[in-house]
């Protein structure tokens, strides 16, 4: 689909184009780490050493302090994917390297979260056979498609992973069954996700009353269900919902969730009761504005501004 620009009620279609070099593309990217990943840069082109003779693109640390590796081509490779995976193999190899890095780059006292790494990669598209094999590796791995438009405009989208989409078969039976198949199909996804993880959604909802985990679970469905691309990461203390970034990150109490929403608290207008500033205080996971929900009624008063997050990440 062409992107189009709006001018005087007419629409015109941007032309695309390409970098000149893969590194103009990897440049850009680093510059605005922050802006696009919200990840601290490590290090560019990072030596694996004579043995392995390599060097990783970009090496970063991500908000939630779990590595990055970003890899990018400028052109279709399956070659993008295999470099990632040998990355991601040496860096699990050679944790003190990278510790050391993150020292020297970001100071002593930042400490690495290893339980997730995270792998980027950024092309302008990728074949089939490598979205089947990426799903079928079960590594955190992120595909990445970029458009660029008159070397002006950059459009980054994250490669819907086709492998573990409900099959056309699987939503017809979620339809005859009354069931919503983008539900389903999100609730898929979270579910692998908490097999997958290092911890799990069960964990932070075991030992809760029945009525924190009716509004957990209400507030999981409802955030898993705006858009397929948003991916759940529970952590040891919290669990995070995320795209390119978290959008909302979730702690699990005894009598209440609370949700650190990834926005301005000083932009709300009108906040409500239930809502905190935590703009500069300790808190676990990512975002300033919280929001404390203990029931139902408390659920629907922040599903708009669970909503605004998403808006303001860009999906």
């Amino acid at each position: 689909m062409p992107l189009f620009e709006i001018a005087n009620h007419k629409l015109s279609v941007l032309t695309q184009s390409n970098f000149a070099l893969e590194r103009n593309l990897q440049s850009l990217v680093e510059s605005n780490l922050e802006t696009v990943f919200n990840c601290r840069l490590v290090k560019s082109e990072f030596p694996t050493g004579y043995q392995h003779s390599g060097r990783i693109d970009t090496l970063a640390l991500s908000e939630d302090d779990n590595p990055v590796i970003i890899e990018y081509k400028k052109v279709e490779s399956s070659e993008l994917v295999n470099q990632s995976l040998f990355y991601l193999a040496w860096l699990k190899d050679h944790q003190g390297d990278f510790e050391r890095a993150v020292q020297k780059a970001l100071g002593n006292s930042v400490e690495v979260d290893w339980s997730e790494i995270r792998v980027i990669c950024i092309a302008p598209n990728y074949k089939k056979y490598d979205l089947y094999a990426v799903q079928m590796m079960g590594a955190n791995i992120e595909l990445w498609s970029y458009h660029l438009f008159q070397n002006k405009f950059l459009y980054l989208e994250k490669v819907l992973q086709a492998g573990y989409s409900p099959s056309a078969i699987e939503e017809s039976q979620a339809e005859s069954n009354g069931k919503n198949p983008v539900m389903v199909a999100a609730g898929k996804k979270a579910a692998m996700t908490r097999a997958t993880g290092v911890y799990t959604f069960e964990e932070h909802i075991e030992g809760k009353s029945d009525e924190i985990r009716d509004v957990v679970l209400a507030i999981q469905e409802f955030i898993m269900g705006i858009d397929s691309v948003i991916q759940e990461v529970p952590k040891k203390n919290y669990i995070a919902y995320k795209t390119s970034q978290n959008i909302v990150c979730m702690e699990v109490q005894n009598q209440r969730a609370l949700l650190f929403l990834k926005l301005n608290p000083k932009e709300i207008e009108h906040p409500p009761s239930i809502s905190r500033d935590m703009t500069g205080k300790g808190h676990f996971g990512t975002g300033d504005f919280e929001i404390a929900i203990k029931n139902m009624t408390d659920f629907e008063t922040a599903k708009p501004f669970i909503e605004m997050a998403y808006q303001r990440i860009g999906g």
